[in-house]
């Protein structure tokens, strides 16, 4: 497969307790193809960005077991990759199988994203799904040597889209951001989870002035 050498780099990492969605497949959920799939839309999805001015990247934390372990993308459920990569002109079927799984997280930045037109780069400070060494299925924040790794690529990220400007999702993005060289500019939204998700609402809705008959839709 012929895959953006960014792509193949994220592929070939191997972290201790963290799930690889571009390598590793899970035996429960995911199809026979499910890593090189997600590989593939990836990659796809990266050349499009680079061929066309980027409004920002938006940065979470890491991949949930609800959502990006699946889909293999940033803030994205089963429910929504459809959206995801048709934003990029990519045609991509759901790498996993059995019933559509939702995250709630998901749902928010969705939520929002339908109702902006910019060209938005969906990214998290940890590309890979972190969880506890006993269970798969749970989420766990990442620790320094993930972060470390996780940083060196969202610098590599940012120099191959050029996005004007970075928008952090939570305390965590926003540190991570705040450690990128260069004079991009970042600006710190709430996260939606845990409360958030009026905060985050009106900050988001404010940066791409959404007017607020379509906000109240959200």
């Amino acid at each position: 497969m012929n895959l953006h050498p960014f792509v193949r780099e994220l592929a070939a990492l191997r972290l201790n307790d963290c799930f690889n969605p571009y390598s590793d497949r899970c035996e429960i959920h995911d199809r026979s193809d499910a890593p090189a799939s997600r590989a593939k839309a990836l990659s796809e999805m990266l050349e499009s960005a680079m061929e066309q001015p980027i409004d920002a990247i938006w940065i979470g934390r890491d991949l949930g077991y609800r959502g990006g372990r699946r889909t293999g993308l940033a803030l994205t459920d089963d429910v929504h990759i459809e959206c995801h990569v048709r934003r990029w002109g990519v045609v991509a079927d759901r790498p996993t199988i059995g019933s559509v799984v939702a995250e709630r997280t998901a749902a928010m930045i969705w939520s929002v994203l339908n109702q902006i037109d910019a060209r938005i780069f969906l990214w998290n400070v940890s590309p890979l799904h972190p969880h506890e060494s006993a269970d798969q299925f749970t989420n766990r924040q990442h620790n320094a040597k993930e972060r470390s790794i996780g940083e060196q690529l969202l610098r590599h990220l940012i120099d191959l889209v050029r996005p004007t400007r970075i928008i952090a999702i939570g305390n965590d993005a926003a540190a991570a951001a705040s450690r990128m060289p260069g004079r991009t500019p970042m600006q710190r939204v709430r996260h939606p989870s845990y409360g958030g998700q009026k905060e985050f609402l009106q900050q988001v809705t404010r940066l791409y002035r959404v007017s607020s008959h379509r906000s109240k839709l959200l």
